[in-house]
């Protein structure tokens, strides 16, 4: 059973794939750029952590698919999927500038994109009656600003979708859960990663709540 972790980075993405790393569980990296990719991993493995990565644009369905499936061939079926792509400050237009072309990115980053990661891992959790997938997104998905339009939008939209997906599959042995974390996460910053990544990882195993608010 392995962890895949869609858009992996140096804060969030490290801290959360040493927190399940030591936990045993191997590691599956996914962002944009595979040099970066190689790089996290080749950290991890120093460290015990066995963990590879495969770059794939978020925004082209097809090719996240691709990646999550070639990362679980690799590693081992998905157990934990994690969904924390960092927004394009492209996304942040102020409300009354956005148009319609404005929307078209953030839908596909933070909408399509977690549906298309979702049912890549999906049937194979529903079969094994085992699984979790969490959706880590920032502050505006509850609380959205006018000045950030875009994210504000398609974070609801994300939150919908995993709200209904919990619903719908808590009864088959698979966990869902959000985490909205309003503030910067770094370290020094307003969140440390490493304490965010314990917070993922105790929604992993206690499975008790769906959504977590942090900083609000």
């Amino acid at each position: 059973m392995s962890l895949v972790i869609v858009g992996a980075g140096p804060n969030l993405g490290r801290a959360i794939a040493r927190r399940f790393g030591r936990e045993g569980l191997p590691v599956g990296l996914i962002s944009r750029t595979q040099s970066k990719l190689d790089a996290l991993a080749a950290e991890l493995d120093a460290q015990g952590i066995t963990a590879a990565g495969a770059a794939a644009d978020i925004t082209d369905t097809e090719a996240l698919t691709v990646a999550i499936h070639t990362l679980a061939a690799r590693l081992g079926p998905v157990e934990v999927l994690e969904y924390s792509p960092l927004p394009a400050r492209a996304f942040m237009r102020p409300l009354l500038e956005t148009t319609v072309d404005d929307l078209r990115g953030p839908l596909a980053f933070s909408v399509l994109g977690a549906v298309a990661a979702t049912r890549a891992v999906l049937e194979p959790m529903r079969a094994a009656r085992r699984g979790t997938i969490l959706f880590t997104t920032g502050g505006a998905a509850i609380k959205p600003y006018p000045l950030r339009a875009g994210v504000g939008v398609s974070f609801a939209g994300e939150v919908a979708y995993a709200r209904m997906l919990h619903e719908a599959v808590a009864d088959e042995g698979v966990h869902v859960a959000h985490t909205a974390i309003a503030g910067a996460i770094g370290p020094g910053r307003d969140h440390e990663p490493d304490e965010l990544a314990e917070l993922l990882w105790r929604q992993h195993v206690e499975r008790d709540r769906f959504q977590t608010l942090v900083g609000f």
